[in-house]
């Protein structure tokens, strides 16, 4: 299955005084990219977390930044799904500006009750729908 893309616009406020991006506001992105991720696959945040109860909690980040993002960059934002556990859901994100590449993370997710916080196996429907984007070349 192909990866899931999108670009988003580095903004004055994403960025310290001297115009480089300021890596939290890069993490408040990768928060936009993945939520609209799961409503591209039928799951809409709001629906998972007020009906269904279900959380998605972040448990893992690995970053590497390999160049600056700068105030005005467009960014170009890939993002694979490479691990579906019983619980957990490995994304790789991959980011670059004009081919340039920006900065990775490998972000793993883990499903969790709202109501106990503690974690559940993926439902089918989301499970079904993930397995539909999983990168066939880490299966």
């Amino acid at each position: 299955m192909s990866s899931f893309r999108t670009t988003r616009p580095l903004r004055f406020g994403d960025c310290d005084p001297s115009g480089i991006a300021y890596f939290p506001a890069y993490f408040n992105i990768l928060v936009g990219v993945v939520e609209e991720f799961f409503a591209d696959i039928g799951a809409s945040w709001p629906a998972l977390f007020t009906e269904r109860k279900l959380g998605m909690p972040t448990v893992k980040f690995d970053v590497t930044y390999t160049a600056p993002g700068m105030h005005g960059d467009t960014l170009d934002w890939e993002l694979r799904v490479v691990e579906i556990g019983r619980s957990s859901l490995t994304l790789q994100h991959s980011i670059s500006r004009a081919g340039t590449p920006l900065w990775t993370a490998t972000q793993v997710l883990v499903a969790t009750t709202l109501e106990t916080h503690k974690s559940v196996p993926w439902p089918d429907d989301i499970r079904a729908a993930l397995t539909r984007h999983l990168d066939a070349a880490d299966a």
